[in-house]
């Protein structure tokens, strides 16, 4: 026999109110007869329907964040105006599995005001780049924009049904911290707005950097509220990283190339310079701090020059190109004109930049040295310093006669690197995006490499390392690691890009005397590396190259 109805169902039963009941996929599972009497639909009809069936499309994905006011379809197939605020019921992992709540038609009146007010905030939501959300202390999100989607991946009942959902997606490394000032609001005894940075683990696996605009209501007699809004800052992070790394490039060619160097505070236009930088325009020694930063710098270019140095850098903070490097003419403390190259990188705050650095080069000293397109040293000064290593270590040599080499400090390795699929890059994306890939992999090859190394583009996609005071197997990991560097794909404009390398190692060995020797033998290794897709080839003393290590493009 069916079990008798309980008091609860027969007084449910009697409401003249409609009540809804769904699980968390918002099937329905229980409707009384007011159902009927408001909507049209019978009861048995609507029963394991979804009830976003019933809603007008362009409402489904308001009542999935979390408003209670839609329009809902009648039997005779008009819309109106209701309103129905779900209460979730939550399982001992507090993990949402029914929702129910009074189903409600609006008055006229209500409904036109409630409508233009919907209508106002939904537009607002759409204007703003980033995720609206309310959460309350064992609730979780009562309140999530659309948005979440779209930036992290998620559906919004998805998130709204797990409590604990924002905390299991937050990158481990950021947690801790993360739920010190969550916990911090949850049990505030007053309101106050907050701000946190943290990273989110998206639902294609991306990392996320968001920053998080805060407040927490503290009302008496009801659990604290927060609300805020998530902002994807992943851009600006990455942009913050390449300064760092930049510092670092500049630190090196400083000591490799005696570059002036540059910071300039966009915000308060103070531009400091290092001394080197005031030797190259022959100005005075002591004077490294300038509060008008463009005032200063256009009185040294030469008016013809001026537009379009500006026009360079107004490019990179426009977002139109990763960095920026112009050649201009500049008035020298001695009266004549030099040529000089100025370069850098700007750091940006919410989209704005605030602050660029980077050299200044006399390019008359720098002569045919260097590569244009990657700023990084030619074949010349390759050779030269090849020729210098070679020298060292063969004069230690002679000194050492039979004695154990294992520290000697003048060991070093040529390593020969050669992009693998770069000509199908320039064939199908064009000359431009290959060479913006060059300009990445140079990047790249500097931030693998020691401020003792040297980094030369000799040509084309080959490009060569000369490691010093380095023994055998720290050559060679080294060469992996710049391997798997340089397998990581490119983010280039709207394309990401894949061009991994080939590596071909030679170690210092006393069956070589010339730089050609050197640098057949990478050749052959590198060869070998290529053709049996080997990723790092090492030549060996009997004048083979030898495999090392697998093809970082096979894992």
């Amino acid at each position: 026999m069916p079990a008798s109805p309980t008091p609860s169902d027969q007084l449910l039963h009697l409401l003249p109110e409609a009540v809804v009941q769904t699980d968390a996929a918002w099937t329905i599972t229980y409707l009384n007869p007011a159902w009927h009497t408001l909507t049209g639909h019978p009861v048995d009809a609507a029963l394991s329907h979804s009830l976003l069936d019933f809603v007008y499309p362009d409402d489904t994905a308001a009542l999935r964040a979390g408003m209670p006011v839609f329009r809902l379809r009648r039997a005779d197939g008009d819309y109106r105006w209701m309103r129905l605020q779900l209460s979730p019921t939550t399982d001992a992992e507090e993990r949402v599995i029914s929702r129910q709540g009074v189903l409600i038609e609006l008055t006229e009146i209500g409904e036109q005001v409630l409508m233009d007010d919907r209508q106002r905030f939904l537009r607002l939501l759409e204007r703003i780049d980033g995720v609206v959300w309310e959460a309350e202390l064992g609730v979780g999100n009562t309140f999530l924009s659309p948005q979440v989607e779209r930036l992290f991946g998620y559906a919004v009942e998805e998130w709204r049904a797990d409590p604990g959902f924002w905390r299991a997606h937050v990158h481990p490394d950021d947690l801790p911290d993360a739920l010190v000032i969550d916990e911090a609001a949850y049990h505030a005894t007053q309101s106050y707005a907050y701000e946190m940075s943290y990273r989110l683990i998206a639902k294609s696996g991306k990392v996320v950097w968001v920053r998080d605009l805060c407040r927490v209501d503290v009302e008496p007699g009801r659990p604290n509220r927060m609300i805020g809004l998530m902002i994807d800052v992943t851009r600006q992070k990455h942009t913050e990283l390449e300064l760092l790394q930049s510092h670092h490039r500049y630190a090196l060619a400083t000591r490799g190339s005696n570059d002036g160097i540059w910071d300039w505070n966009l915000q308060t236009d103070e531009l400091h310079v290092s001394e080197r930088f005031n030797e190259i325009v022959g100005l005075d020694q002591g004077d490294t701090l300038h509060p008008h930063g463009w005032n200063y710098l256009q009185q040294l270019i030469d008016p013809d020059d001026r537009e379009r140095v500006q026009a360079a850098y107004r490019r990179h903070l426009s977002g139109q190109r990763p960095n920026f490097s112009v050649d201009f003419r500049a008035r020298h403390g001695a009266g004549r004109l030099v040529w000089l190259n100025w370069r850098g990188v700007a750091q940006f705050d919410d989209g704005s930049p605030v602050r660029m650095a980077g050299s200044l080069s006399d390019l008359a000293e720098r002569g045919s040295s260097y590569d244009a397109l990657t700023n990084l040293p030619g074949r010349p000064l390759f050779r030269d310093r090849l020729e210098h290593a070679i020298a060292v270590h063969q004069d230690a040599a002679a000194k050492r006669g039979d004695a154990p080499a294992d520290t000697d400090s003048t060991r070093f390795a040529v390593l020969l690197l050669d992009l693998d699929g770069f000509k199908a890059v320039n064939d199908t994306l064009g000359h431009h995006v290959g060479d913006l890939l060059l300009q990445q992999v140079a990047r790249r090859l500097e931030t693998c490499v020691r401020a003792i190394d040297l980094v030369a583009r000799m040509s084309g996609d080959e490009f060569n390392v000369l490691l010093e005071s380095v023994d055998p197997a720290d050559a060679t990991d080294r060469a992996r690691q710049i391997a798997a560097a340089l397998a990581a794909p490119y983010p280039i404009g709207a394309h990401e890009v894949s061009c991994p390398a080939s590596i071909g190692v030679v170690v210092s060995q006393a069956g070589f005397a010339t730089t050609d020797d050197y640098l057949r033998a990478a050749d052959a290794a590198m060869y070998r590396a290529k053709s049996q897709r080997l990723g790092v080839c090492v030549y060996s003393e009997g004048g083979e190259a030898t495999e090392s290590g697998s093809d970082p493009r096979a894992s």
